[in-house]
């Protein structure tokens, strides 16, 4: 008998089919749920700027304390997916249910640990934005609602990241989609009292943003319930295990802390740009939705990207990791080019679907046209620190970011305020992005002499 006897494995497609269709492969369905998620934001603050100016403004001033609970669900999920997957490939069912069960106790927490930031820390927290009444009622309302009903948020994102981890991602889109759809039906129904609903104004849109979470929440437990077998759902096993919650929050922890750092920048540019006018701020809000259309679609590409370079560096396959990366980077640039485009070119066609006034158009527009040339900039930047983490570096994906936000974005932001125009804060990104470039360029030299190039070229 041949020395070869043994079958032997089939080649896995991440090393096997050509480059660009293979990203276009791995990453097209997380690319499309994003761009879903994106959508609905956007969506989302177009009906409630059609109540007013100071409802979009009160909704921009919202959005860190919502981010901040996305980046404590999302981050805790990701530990959770790490340590269940983990069990999984060692096939320990007891410790893949006990993982899963303790995931839903600790979006319970956070649920509750929002709730009652939500019931203590509103108040102070919006008065240290602004001093405009409307604004303000209009912002408390809001978030008590958001942040009181918690759970749905924690709730979904875990449910979702438990298909995820056990490779059922077409249902996690499925419930994703739900969600988005459902506050989008609910939006304008609630908001301005359409058929047999009542006109509730700026409560409608916190209202029919918490039903697409419980649409998403109900859909994804069911669909864990009937579908993932690989999950044994016990109540029994609802009870706290600090070996896997340590476990859990040593991944968890540093991605929190990373997207975190999203809701702290936030808050203090919307400090910097209130002194000039609350108009400032909407406009920033309305930036930072439209964006996430154009950068939700490089997320998602990058996240496809991550496993085929792992894969082939693992491999010990040098020209695709290379073809890999330059194949990324094309993509990824040629995304933020039609952002930039779009941005340059028609930012008051833009703020039109946001009933903008003229003094919205007159600190927007320019707005628009100084930031867009960082996202050619950020299209590099944002690809590097995904093929960082693909090789195991993730904290040289958290050094860029922390320098970039905490030591040259905010600072040049509060600086370029002192000139006293506000059209002047917004050159801030830039320099965060020439900043982020270079850090990220050199970065990535060192991953290329260390790993890459010592790999045989086949």
């Amino acid at each position: 008998m041949s020395d070869n006897s043994q079958m032997a494995v089939p080649e896995n497609k991440m090393g096997t089919m050509p480059v660009v269709k293979l990203i276009f492969n791995m990453s097209l369905p997380i690319m499309f749920s994003m761009l879903v998620m994106a959508m609905y934001n956007i969506v989302d603050s177009i009906f409630v700027a059609k109540i007013n100016e100071e409802a979009l403004t009160a909704v921009s001033l919202a959005f860190p304390v919502q981010n901040l609970m996305i980046s404590f669900g999302v981050g805790t999920a990701i530990g959770v997916n790490s340590f269940l997957s983990f069990c999984l490939g060692q096939k320990k069912q007891q410790e893949v249910d006990r993982t899963a069960m303790n995931g839903i106790l600790l979006a319970i927490f956070n649920a509750i640990l929002f709730l009652i930031l939500g019931l203590t820390c509103v108040v102070p927290y919006l008065k240290s934005q602004t001093s405009n009444e409307m604004i303000f009622g209009y912002g408390k309302e809001y978030l008590f609602i958001v942040t009181s009903c918690g759970f749905f948020v924690f709730g979904e994102i875990t449910f979702e990241r438990l298909l995820q981890a056990t490779g059922r991602t077409v249902f996690s889109m499925m419930s994703q989609i739900a969600g988005a759809v459902t506050n989008l039906i609910f939006d304008p129904l609630l908001i301005f009292g359409i058929g047999p609903f009542p006109q509730m104004g700026i409560k409608g849109a916190a209202i029919a943003t918490v039903a697409g979470q419980i649409a998403g929440t109900t859909l994804s437990f069911i669909l864990n319930l009937t579908c993932n077998h690989d999950i044994h759902f016990n109540i029994k096993n609802i009870v706290p295990d600090w070996k896997i919650i340590g476990r859990i929050y040593k991944v968890g922890v540093p991605s929190i802390l990373m997207t975190s750092i999203t809701s702290v920048i936030a808050y203090f540019i919307n400090l910097i740009l209130g002194k000039f006018t609350m108009t400032a701020v909407a406009v920033y809000g309305v930036f930072i939705k439209m964006n996430s259309f154009v950068f939700m679609p490089v997320f998602g590409m990058n996240s496809g990207i991550i496993p085929i370079i792992a894969y082939n560096y693992g491999a010990g396959n040098h020209k695709r990791i290379t073809d890999t990366i330059r194949a990324s980077l094309v993509i990824a640039f040629s995304i933020m080019f039609v952002g930039f485009m779009v941005f340059e070119l028609f930012p008051r066609q833009l703020f039109y679907m946001f009933n903008a006034s003229d003094e919205m158009l007159s600190i927007g527009i320019p707005a628009f046209r100084r930031i867009a040339p960082s996202f050619l900039g950020a299209s590099l930047a944002i690809t590097l620190s995904s093929v960082f983490q693909a090789f195991g570096n993730a904290f040289y994906s958290m050094i860029v970011s922390f320098s970039r936000q905490l030591l040259v974005f905010l600072p040049a932001a509060y600086l370029l305020s002192l000139t006293g125009n506000v059209n002047n804060v917004w050159w801030c990104y830039i320099i965060a992005e020439s900043m982020s470039i270079g850090m990220s360029l050199f970065l990535m030299r060192r991953i290329y002499v260390k790993k890459i190039k010592p790999i045989p070229v086949e």
